[in-house]
């Protein structure tokens, strides 16, 4: 990386400050530039979305290197989500951390980069970050790697279950292959619960031996006993067509 692109990634992150800044650096005819995009997160202060007409016009202008953003408040340390992104991305990633001491001006610190290696999130002891390692995420992972089953992706909001999306409805289930459980409940089944939601807003995979596979908000994804409180909030249980049972 050139001193004058990380200098411009550094104005940007002390200017976006305590949002999350986001960018991409760009091959030009003249060079490498550093090119600074909008953060259009619900949450920009936690997480940060480049908008795909953003990303468009960064590529009219050359090829697209790499991708950008700050961590305020947070060492520039990659989190699960940076990892899954970069993968998804194809391009290298920098991270930039950014803070501040009281009465001071913002300053940069630590910056760390990663780059597309096969990375892939634990089904247990991810790190929470809605629409990339959530509930839903960790179902499809779980189904795909244990079941051989893949299930459609779905963009979401943040709070979606407020905002008259229903990721959890019965005629989205369907489609997707499951029907309501009316018998015994097995490995592999999904149950979905109501967690302060006017509709299903979480899911958890059953394991057997009375055990559950979820991720809640601000958790690692865990491994719980199904009952108690998890039992209570749940509102119906589905079985995939395509899961085989011994």
């Amino acid at each position: 990386m050139q001193q004058s692109t990380l200098q411009a990634i550094q104005a940007h992150a002390v200017a976006e400050y305590p949002r999350e800044c986001c960018g991409l650096i760009v091959a030009m005819a003249g060079g490498e530039a550093y090119v600074a995009c909008r953060n259009v997160a619900a949450t920009p202060s936690e997480h940060f979305r480049l908008p795909a007409e953003d990303y468009a016009a960064a590529e009219d202008l050359g090829e697209v290197l790499a991708v950008v953003h700050s961590h305020p408040n947070a060492p520039a340390t990659p989190s699960d989500a940076d990892r899954v992104m970069c993968e998804v991305s194809g391009v290298r990633w920098h991270i930039v951390s950014v803070g501040q001491v009281t009465g001071e001006a913002p300053e940069c610190a630590d910056l760390q980069s990663i780059e597309p290696c096969g990375y892939v999130a634990p089904l247990i002891g991810r790190q929470f970050s809605h629409g990339i390692l959530d509930c839903y995420t960790l179902v499809r992972d779980f189904y795909e790697r244990e079941l051989g089953v893949l299930l459609n992706q779905y963009d979401r909001q943040d709070d979606w279950w407020v905002k008259g999306q229903d990721l959890y409805s019965i005629d989205r289930l369907h489609a997707e292959g499951f029907e309501l459980v009316d018998t015994a409940p097995r490995r592999g089944d999904m149950v979905l619960m109501q967690v302060r939601s006017p509709v299903p807003n979480h899911a958890g995979i059953l394991l057997g031996d009375g055990q559950m596979l979820h991720h809640m908000h601000g958790r690692l994804s865990e491994r719980v006993p199904y009952g108690g409180m998890w039992a209570e909030r749940t509102c119906y249980i589905v079985r995939h067509r395509e899961v085989r049972h011994d």
